[in-house]
Protein backbone atom coordinates (compact mmCIF):
# COMPACT_ATOMS: atom_id res chain seq x y z
CA UNK A 1 0.00 0.00 0.00
CA UNK A 2 1.10 3.28 -0.81
CA UNK A 3 2.04 6.20 1.86
CA UNK A 4 -0.33 8.16 0.20
CA UNK A 5 -3.59 5.67 0.82
CA UNK A 6 -1.68 4.48 4.30
CA UNK A 7 -2.19 8.21 5.96
CA UNK A 8 -5.44 8.70 4.29
CA UNK A 9 -7.26 5.67 5.50
CA UNK A 10 -5.51 6.13 9.12
CA UNK A 11 -7.16 9.81 9.58
CA UNK A 12 -10.62 8.39 8.09
CA UNK A 13 -10.36 5.63 10.54
CA UNK A 14 -9.72 7.88 13.06
CA UNK A 15 -12.92 10.55 11.74
CA UNK A 16 -15.18 7.22 11.54
CA UNK A 17 -14.77 6.42 15.10
CA UNK A 18 -15.80 10.18 15.80
CA UNK A 19 -18.77 10.46 13.83
CA UNK A 20 -20.19 7.03 15.55
CA UNK A 21 -19.86 8.23 18.75
CA UNK A 22 -21.85 10.94 17.71
CA UNK A 23 -24.06 9.17 16.70
CA UNK A 24 -24.51 6.64 19.51
CA UNK A 25 -26.13 7.94 22.84
CA UNK A 26 -23.85 10.29 23.56
CA UNK A 27 -25.96 13.86 23.83
CA UNK A 28 -24.41 17.50 24.22
CA UNK A 29 -26.45 20.09 25.64
CA UNK A 30 -26.90 23.64 24.73
CA UNK A 31 -25.00 24.83 26.60
CA UNK A 32 -22.66 22.48 27.11
CA UNK A 33 -22.13 21.40 30.39
CA UNK A 34 -19.02 21.17 32.31
CA UNK A 35 -19.20 17.38 32.31
CA UNK A 36 -19.91 16.95 28.68
CA UNK A 37 -17.12 19.37 27.51
CA UNK A 38 -14.48 16.96 29.57
CA UNK A 39 -16.18 13.79 27.55
CA UNK A 40 -15.38 16.02 24.24
CA UNK A 41 -11.60 17.13 25.55
CA UNK A 42 -10.88 13.02 26.22
CA UNK A 43 -11.98 12.52 22.67
CA UNK A 44 -10.33 14.78 20.90
CA UNK A 45 -6.97 14.04 22.92
CA UNK A 46 -8.18 10.25 22.21
CA UNK A 47 -8.37 10.80 18.77
CA UNK A 48 -5.00 13.18 18.08
CA UNK A 49 -2.80 10.48 19.88
CA UNK A 50 -4.36 7.86 18.10
CA UNK A 51 -3.53 9.67 14.96
CA UNK A 52 0.09 10.81 16.00
CA UNK A 53 0.83 7.04 16.58
CA UNK A 54 -0.20 5.74 13.03
CA UNK A 55 1.56 8.66 11.60
CA UNK A 56 4.55 7.86 13.16
CA UNK A 57 4.09 4.31 12.10
CA UNK A 58 3.80 5.30 8.40
CA UNK A 59 6.56 7.26 8.41
CA UNK A 60 9.21 5.47 10.43
CA UNK A 61 10.67 4.16 7.19
CA UNK A 62 11.33 7.87 5.87
CA UNK A 63 12.81 8.80 9.33
CA UNK A 64 15.78 5.90 9.02
CA UNK A 65 16.25 6.59 5.65
CA UNK A 66 16.96 10.33 6.55
CA UNK A 67 19.36 9.29 9.38
CA UNK A 68 21.02 7.33 6.78
CA UNK A 69 21.38 10.19 4.62
CA UNK A 70 22.46 12.33 7.33
CA UNK A 71 25.18 9.82 8.45
CA UNK A 72 26.72 8.66 5.34
CA UNK A 73 30.25 9.19 4.42
CA UNK A 74 31.93 8.47 1.20
CA UNK A 75 35.28 7.66 2.91
CA UNK A 76 33.43 4.72 4.69
CA UNK A 77 31.60 2.53 2.04
CA UNK A 78 29.51 -0.37 1.87
CA UNK A 79 26.97 0.85 4.49
CA UNK A 80 23.59 0.08 2.31
CA UNK A 81 19.60 1.90 4.24
CA UNK A 82 17.60 -1.59 4.34
CA UNK A 83 14.81 -1.24 1.80
CA UNK A 84 11.36 -1.41 3.51
CA UNK A 85 8.20 0.27 4.01
CA UNK A 86 5.61 1.88 1.59
CA UNK A 87 5.88 1.14 -2.19
CA UNK A 88 7.58 4.74 -2.69
CA UNK A 89 9.34 5.06 0.72
CA UNK A 90 11.06 1.60 -0.60
CA UNK A 91 11.98 3.11 -3.76
CA UNK A 92 13.71 6.30 -3.29
CA UNK A 93 15.24 4.30 -0.39
CA UNK A 94 16.55 2.13 -3.44
CA UNK A 95 17.43 5.25 -5.14
CA UNK A 96 19.62 6.70 -2.82
CA UNK A 97 21.68 3.45 -1.99
CA UNK A 98 22.04 3.21 -5.71
CA UNK A 99 23.07 6.98 -5.36
CA UNK A 100 25.43 6.27 -2.74
CA UNK A 101 26.95 3.33 -5.08
CA UNK A 102 27.51 5.23 -7.52
CA UNK A 103 29.07 8.58 -5.47
CA UNK A 104 31.38 6.15 -4.02
CA UNK A 105 32.90 4.65 -7.53
CA UNK A 106 32.91 8.27 -8.96
CA UNK A 107 34.95 9.28 -5.29
CA UNK A 108 37.13 6.24 -5.98
CA UNK A 109 38.02 7.15 -9.34
CA UNK A 110 38.52 10.91 -8.79
CA UNK A 111 40.41 10.02 -5.63
CA UNK A 112 42.76 7.58 -7.88
CA UNK A 113 43.54 10.65 -10.43
CA UNK A 114 44.17 13.02 -7.63
CA UNK A 115 47.07 10.69 -6.27
CA UNK A 116 48.11 9.46 -9.16
CA UNK A 117 48.73 13.50 -10.06
CA UNK A 118 50.15 13.76 -6.77
CA UNK A 119 52.54 11.19 -6.75
CA UNK A 120 53.99 12.16 -10.30
CA UNK A 121 54.72 15.83 -8.96
CA UNK A 122 56.44 14.03 -5.96
CA UNK A 123 58.46 12.47 -8.68
CA UNK A 124 59.09 15.34 -10.28
CA UNK A 125 60.58 17.52 -7.01
CA UNK A 126 61.97 14.72 -5.97
CA UNK A 127 63.99 14.34 -9.33
CA UNK A 128 64.48 18.50 -9.46
CA UNK A 129 65.45 18.59 -5.62
CA UNK A 130 68.11 15.69 -6.14
CA UNK A 131 69.83 17.37 -9.25
CA UNK A 132 69.11 21.30 -9.53
CA UNK A 133 69.70 22.00 -6.00
CA UNK A 134 71.44 19.31 -4.87
CA UNK A 135 73.79 19.67 -7.78
CA UNK A 136 74.20 23.72 -6.83
CA UNK A 137 74.24 22.87 -3.20
CA UNK A 138 77.14 20.87 -4.06
CA UNK A 139 78.98 23.45 -5.81
CA UNK A 140 78.43 25.90 -3.51
CA UNK A 141 80.10 23.32 -1.29
CA UNK A 142 83.02 22.94 -3.48
CA UNK A 143 83.66 26.20 -3.89
CA UNK A 144 83.54 26.76 0.15
CA UNK A 145 86.55 24.46 0.33
CA UNK A 146 88.74 26.12 -2.21
CA UNK A 147 88.09 29.33 -0.47
CA UNK A 148 88.72 28.06 2.78
CA UNK A 149 92.16 26.37 1.42
CA UNK A 150 93.17 29.87 0.20
CA UNK A 151 91.45 32.25 3.14
CA UNK A 152 94.00 33.58 5.54
CA UNK A 153 93.53 31.85 8.74
CA UNK A 154 91.43 34.51 10.52
CA UNK A 155 88.40 34.02 8.20
CA UNK A 156 88.46 30.24 7.46
CA UNK A 157 87.42 29.16 10.53
CA UNK A 158 83.90 30.88 9.35
CA UNK A 159 84.09 29.47 6.37
CA UNK A 160 84.38 25.83 7.68
CA UNK A 161 81.29 26.63 9.32
CA UNK A 162 79.38 27.79 6.12
CA UNK A 163 80.73 24.85 4.77
CA UNK A 164 79.35 22.23 7.27
CA UNK A 165 76.25 24.39 7.21
CA UNK A 166 75.56 24.09 3.72
CA UNK A 167 76.41 20.49 4.14
CA UNK A 168 73.56 20.16 6.32
CA UNK A 169 71.49 22.14 3.82
CA UNK A 170 72.64 18.90 1.51
CA UNK A 171 71.52 17.07 3.19
CA UNK A 172 68.07 17.87 4.24
CA UNK A 173 67.74 18.48 0.90
CA UNK A 174 68.16 14.74 0.03
CA UNK A 175 66.15 13.78 2.85
CA UNK A 176 62.64 15.66 2.00
CA UNK A 177 63.53 14.44 -1.95
CA UNK A 178 63.52 10.85 -0.05
CA UNK A 179 60.44 11.23 1.47
CA UNK A 180 59.00 12.66 -1.28
CA UNK A 181 59.59 9.57 -3.75
CA UNK A 182 61.33 6.70 -1.56
CA UNK A 183 64.01 4.86 -4.32
CA UNK A 184 64.36 2.18 -1.66
CA UNK A 185 60.88 0.93 -2.25
CA UNK A 186 61.19 1.00 -6.04
CA UNK A 187 64.35 -0.81 -5.67
CA UNK A 188 64.52 -3.02 -2.36
CA UNK A 189 60.61 -3.29 -1.92
CA UNK A 190 58.14 -2.68 1.08
CA UNK A 191 60.49 -4.48 3.72
CA UNK A 192 63.17 -2.40 3.49
CA UNK A 193 61.56 0.49 2.99
CA UNK A 194 59.51 0.35 5.99
CA UNK A 195 62.69 -0.28 7.95
CA UNK A 196 64.06 2.82 6.45
CA UNK A 197 61.27 4.73 7.71
CA UNK A 198 61.22 3.72 11.18
CA UNK A 199 65.39 4.52 11.14
CA UNK A 200 64.40 8.10 9.67
CA UNK A 201 61.63 8.52 12.38
CA UNK A 202 63.70 7.39 15.39
CA UNK A 203 65.30 10.18 17.09
CA UNK A 204 66.51 10.85 20.52
CA UNK A 205 62.57 11.50 22.13
CA UNK A 206 61.18 8.90 19.90
CA UNK A 207 61.93 4.93 19.61
CA UNK A 208 60.42 4.16 16.26
CA UNK A 209 60.83 -0.43 15.43
CA UNK A 210 59.85 -2.53 12.78
CA UNK A 211 58.30 -6.36 13.41
CA UNK A 212 58.02 -7.40 9.56
CA UNK A 213 56.85 -11.19 9.09
CA UNK A 214 59.18 -13.11 6.07
CA UNK A 215 57.66 -14.70 3.25
CA UNK A 216 54.76 -12.58 3.42
CA UNK A 217 52.87 -12.87 0.37
CA UNK A 218 52.84 -10.98 -3.08
CA UNK A 219 51.80 -7.85 -3.52
CA UNK A 220 52.15 -5.23 -6.94
CA UNK A 221 54.05 -1.76 -6.58
CA UNK A 222 50.86 0.26 -6.22
CA UNK A 223 49.51 -1.77 -3.00
CA UNK A 224 53.05 -1.74 -1.82
CA UNK A 225 53.04 2.43 -2.35
CA UNK A 226 49.51 2.90 0.24
CA UNK A 227 51.07 1.02 2.55
CA UNK A 228 54.51 3.26 3.02
CA UNK A 229 52.59 6.33 2.56
CA UNK A 230 49.68 4.98 5.42
CA UNK A 231 52.91 4.25 7.38
CA UNK A 232 54.40 7.52 6.58
CA UNK A 233 51.63 10.04 7.78
CA UNK A 234 51.02 7.43 10.76
CA UNK A 235 54.53 8.08 12.11
CA UNK A 236 54.30 11.32 10.77
CA UNK A 237 51.47 12.49 13.45
CA UNK A 238 52.92 9.79 15.89
CA UNK A 239 56.00 12.67 15.84
CA UNK A 240 54.10 16.00 15.56
CA UNK A 241 51.25 15.35 17.94
CA UNK A 242 51.24 12.55 19.94
CA UNK A 243 53.86 13.21 21.97
CA UNK A 244 54.73 9.96 22.68
CA UNK A 245 58.39 8.11 23.30
CA UNK A 246 58.13 4.23 21.66
CA UNK A 247 56.10 3.72 18.26
CA UNK A 248 55.69 0.29 16.49
CA UNK A 249 55.61 -0.53 12.81
CA UNK A 250 53.77 -4.19 12.07
CA UNK A 251 53.72 -5.81 8.82
CA UNK A 252 52.62 -9.44 9.22
CA UNK A 253 50.14 -11.79 7.85
CA UNK A 254 46.61 -13.03 9.52
CA UNK A 255 44.79 -15.83 9.62
CA UNK A 256 42.03 -15.11 6.16
CA UNK A 257 45.26 -14.76 4.36
CA UNK A 258 45.14 -10.68 4.44
CA UNK A 259 48.31 -8.52 5.04
CA UNK A 260 48.01 -6.66 8.63
CA UNK A 261 50.03 -2.81 8.80
CA UNK A 262 49.78 -1.78 12.35
CA UNK A 263 51.16 1.45 13.61
CA UNK A 264 50.95 1.90 17.03
CA UNK A 265 52.47 4.41 19.46
CA UNK A 266 52.16 5.13 23.53
CA UNK A 267 51.57 8.97 22.61
CA UNK A 268 48.26 10.88 24.44
CA UNK A 269 45.97 9.57 21.53
CA UNK A 270 43.40 11.30 19.10
CA UNK A 271 40.76 11.39 21.87
CA UNK A 272 37.81 12.66 19.68
CA UNK A 273 39.78 15.44 17.54
CA UNK A 274 38.48 15.54 14.01
CA UNK A 275 39.72 14.47 11.67
CA UNK A 276 42.05 16.02 9.45
CA UNK A 277 43.61 16.15 5.97
CA UNK A 278 46.27 13.26 6.65
CA UNK A 279 44.07 10.87 8.10
CA UNK A 280 41.51 11.56 4.99
CA UNK A 281 44.11 11.07 2.87
CA UNK A 282 44.68 7.61 4.22
CA UNK A 283 41.39 6.78 4.07
CA UNK A 284 41.33 7.71 0.43
CA UNK A 285 44.34 5.74 -0.21
CA UNK A 286 42.71 2.54 1.39
CA UNK A 287 39.85 2.69 -0.48
CA UNK A 288 41.89 2.54 -4.21
CA UNK A 289 42.76 -0.93 -2.37
CA UNK A 290 39.77 -1.92 -1.04
CA UNK A 291 41.63 -2.29 2.27
CA UNK A 292 40.11 -2.02 5.47
CA UNK A 293 41.34 1.22 7.32
CA UNK A 294 40.51 1.95 11.36
CA UNK A 295 42.10 4.29 13.49
CA UNK A 296 41.18 4.33 16.68
CA UNK A 297 42.92 4.25 20.76
CA UNK A 298 45.26 1.20 21.47
CA UNK A 299 44.75 -1.49 24.09
CA UNK A 300 47.50 0.20 26.02
CA UNK A 301 46.66 4.22 25.16
CA UNK A 302 48.06 5.96 22.35
CA UNK A 303 46.88 5.78 18.88
CA UNK A 304 46.29 2.28 16.70
CA UNK A 305 46.36 2.51 12.84
CA UNK A 306 45.58 -0.90 11.58
CA UNK A 307 45.15 -1.50 7.37
CA UNK A 308 44.22 -5.11 6.47
CA UNK A 309 44.96 -5.57 3.04
CA UNK A 310 44.26 -8.75 0.74
CA UNK A 311 46.72 -9.71 -1.09
CA UNK A 312 46.90 -9.12 -4.73
CA UNK A 313 43.80 -7.55 -5.28
CA UNK A 314 43.52 -4.17 -6.28
CA UNK A 315 39.96 -3.78 -7.67
CA UNK A 316 37.35 -1.06 -6.56
CA UNK A 317 34.77 -0.13 -9.06
CA UNK A 318 36.19 -2.06 -11.72
CA UNK A 319 38.58 0.59 -13.17
CA UNK A 320 41.88 1.32 -13.07
CA UNK A 321 43.38 4.53 -13.20
CA UNK A 322 47.06 5.16 -13.80
CA UNK A 323 49.24 7.66 -15.84
CA UNK A 324 49.56 7.35 -19.51
CA UNK A 325 52.73 7.77 -21.57
CA UNK A 326 51.56 11.51 -21.70
CA UNK A 327 51.73 12.68 -18.08
CA UNK A 328 47.71 11.93 -18.02
CA UNK A 329 45.49 9.71 -16.12
CA UNK A 330 43.24 7.07 -18.23
CA UNK A 331 40.74 4.30 -17.15
CA UNK A 332 42.32 0.91 -17.88
CA UNK A 333 45.93 2.03 -18.20
CA UNK A 334 48.45 1.25 -15.66
CA UNK A 335 50.50 3.63 -13.73
CA UNK A 336 53.71 4.88 -13.84
CA UNK A 337 54.14 3.67 -10.03
CA UNK A 338 51.18 6.07 -9.41
CA UNK A 339 48.06 4.86 -7.87
CA UNK A 340 45.73 2.59 -9.33
CA UNK A 341 42.09 2.40 -8.43
CA UNK A 342 40.66 -1.43 -8.96
CA UNK A 343 42.77 -4.24 -10.71
CA UNK A 344 46.48 -5.05 -10.10
CA UNK A 345 48.86 -4.70 -12.97
CA UNK A 346 49.64 -7.98 -14.52
CA UNK A 347 53.73 -9.04 -13.09
CA UNK A 348 53.82 -6.00 -10.86
CA UNK A 349 53.97 -7.92 -7.87
CA UNK A 350 57.16 -8.80 -5.95
CA UNK A 351 57.59 -10.76 -2.52
CA UNK A 352 57.51 -8.21 0.08
CA UNK A 353 60.90 -6.95 1.50
CA UNK A 354 62.77 -8.78 -2.44
CA UNK A 355 64.81 -6.94 -4.30
CA UNK A 356 63.22 -5.62 -7.09
CA UNK A 357 64.23 -6.61 -10.87
CA UNK A 358 63.24 -4.12 -12.63
CA UNK A 359 64.94 -0.68 -13.84
CA UNK A 360 64.24 2.23 -11.12
CA UNK A 361 62.38 4.91 -13.42
CA UNK A 362 63.18 8.34 -13.99
CA UNK A 363 66.46 8.96 -12.33
CA UNK A 364 64.05 9.14 -8.80
CA UNK A 365 66.64 9.87 -5.59
CA UNK A 366 68.20 6.68 -4.80
CA UNK A 367 68.33 5.27 -7.84
CA UNK A 368 71.92 5.69 -8.36
CA UNK A 369 74.81 7.37 -7.33
CA UNK A 370 74.78 11.32 -8.84
CA UNK A 371 78.06 12.90 -9.84
CA UNK A 372 76.86 15.31 -7.16
CA UNK A 373 76.45 12.56 -4.38
CA UNK A 374 80.14 11.14 -5.51
CA UNK A 375 81.55 14.47 -4.90
CA UNK A 376 79.84 15.53 -1.64
CA UNK A 377 81.32 11.87 -0.57
CA UNK A 378 84.50 13.24 -1.02
CA UNK A 379 84.43 16.77 -0.18
CA UNK A 380 85.53 17.35 3.76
Amino acid sequence: MSLYWRILLSNAAVLLVAVLLLLGPVTVSTPVLFGEALVLLAGLVVMLIANAVLLRVGLAPLGRLTRAMTTADLLRPGSRTTVTGPVEIAELTKTFNAMLARLEAERAMSSGRALSAQEAERRRLARELHDEVGQTLTAVLLQLRHAADLAPRAVRTDLRQAQETTRAGLEEIRRIARRLRPGVLEELGLHSALRALTAEFTTARLRVTAHITPGLPRLDQDTELVLYRIAQESLTNTARHAEATRAEVHLRLLPDDRIALLVRDDGRGIASAPEGAGINGMRERSLLIGADLHIGPGPEGGTEVRLHVTAGAMTYGGTVWGETASGGTSAGGTSAGGITAGGARPGAATPVGAPRTETPRGGTPGDKLSAADRIRETSP
